[in-house]
């Protein structure tokens, strides 16, 4: 058996494991490794082919004491896959070892979310102040960094659905006035941190701040939400600016391009695990895509990076026809320790049409109730996960695995 200072060695020195958590998924945000991954035992067949695509993987499971890991075990097996293991002592012996155990969901993105906005000291506006700039008809443009779907569901009224990796190609069009200040705001805190930051990074003129707390914080301040918006960011006219300044920040961030030439000779290397992203809009991914390409936007890829990717120590591939959502979510996953590559082209030869793989939703019963979705979250529990994820910083450094840097 595997275990756990054999899982922490492997994270500290870069190897590949898919530490998976075969809980449900409500279970799973109640404690867990840094970088363990959520793959419950009865919906192994459905994604795990998605998700874990070399068959010979490391790949250890554990639960609590449920009984899970055998299932769990024996479905891997019978798809294919070779290196299957248990956590010896499953969660109780990560806890005995003294290693930490983070809660909810996604958490090492949005750990590296706090990360980034201490390091960088991200500037922000709290719900008050952009209630009272509202109010005064003040020079603003509020961009909404999440899902469409989650903008539609609830936003700051005034507010333009820009998701996160559109910022950079969309700014110009979305707030022309380079004396407009920008808020960018999200459910909680995490995709505004990260969006807010990549206007900054990109060193547009505009001054930038993020709403402090987003939609939460907005509600718990006593101010109302407007539903069912659509008011998605104009179609980019140009793309003169946006590319070379994003390709710059990538730069910065130790991002590697290749040529379609080249992600061949990457894809022949059996011995990795490698993961091809198209982090456009799904619309544009539907309409003509890569082969071997999943869809997954950029905003949503450093948001969810787990779900994605549970291999710890893959590599990864992004693409996009027009480079500067690649460039920018690549910036990020390689600030969190990820071997991250932009394919340049591509897209003028035979493509693929369609929605591509995906994995149908689990049942709601086994799910996490996220504070921070939907319109009917009671204001101790907002609060709650607004402190837990104000503790994450310190979290992580006692963690000592993360290898995040920022720039």
């Amino acid at each position: 058996m595997t275990t756990p200072n054999d899982i922490r060695t492997a994270l500290l020195l870069g190897h590949e494991v898919a530490l998976l958590d075969v809980r449900h998924e409500a279970a799973f945000a109640t404690g867990h490794p840094l970088f363990a991954a959520h793959l419950a035992f009865d919906r192994v067949e459905l994604e795990a082919t998605i998700r874990l695509p070399r068959k010979d993987v490391p790949i250890v499971l554990y639960d609590d004491g449920e009984g899970y890991v055998s299932a769990a075990a024996k479905a891997l097996t019978a798809l294919g896959y070779t290196d299957v293991d248990a956590l010896e002592g499953s969660l109780a012996a990560w806890r005995a070892a003294g290693f930490e155990v983070f809660e909810d969901v996604n958490s090492y993105s949005k750990a590296f979310g706090e990360l980034v906005e201490a390091r960088r000291h991200t500037p922000w506006l709290a719900a008050e102040d952009v209630a009272a700039l509202i109010e005064e008809k003040a020079d603003i443009a509020i961009l909404d960094a999440r899902r469409f779907e989650e903008y539609a569901t609830m936003n700051i009224p005034g507010s333009t659905s820009v998701p996160g990796a559109e910022l950079v190609l969309r700014v110009a069009e979305a707030v022309p006035d380079p004396d407009t200040t920008i808020i960018v705001n999200c459910a909680g805190r995490t995709r505004s941190i990260i969006g807010t930051q990549s206007l900054i990074n990109a060193g547009i003129p505009n001054r930038v701040v993020a709403l402090r707390n987003g939609t939460i914080g907005w509600t718990l301040a006593g101010q109302s939400l407007a539903h069912g918006s659509d008011r998605p960011a104009p179609e980019v006219r140009q793309i003169d600016e946006a590319a070379p300044t994003a390709r710059a920040v990538a730069y910065r961030a130790g991002v590697k391009h290749l040529t379609p030439a080249e992600l061949t000779v990457l894809e022949r290397d059996t011995s990795r695990t490698l993961y091809r992203f198209d982090v456009r809009r799904p619309d544009e991914y539907v309409a003509g895509h890569i082969a071997g390409f999943r869809s997954y936007p950029g905003g949503q890829l450093v948001q969810e990076t787990d779900i994605a990717a549970p291999v710890r120590g893959a590599r990864i591939v992004l693409a996009d026809d027009i480079g500067p959502r690649a460039d920018m979510t690549a910036s990020w996953l390689a600030q969190m320790g990820w071997d991250v590559f932009v394919v340049d082209g591509g897209f003028d030869g035979l493509l693929e049409t369609g929605p591509g793989p995906t994995i149908p939703p689990g049942d709601p019963a086994h799910r996490y109730k996220r504070p921070y979705e939907g319109t009917d979250n009671a204001a101790a529990a907002m609060q709650a996960y607004l402190d837990w994820e104000y503790g994450l910083v310190d979290q992580l450094a006692r963690d000592g695995t993360h290898g995040f840097y920022v720039i």
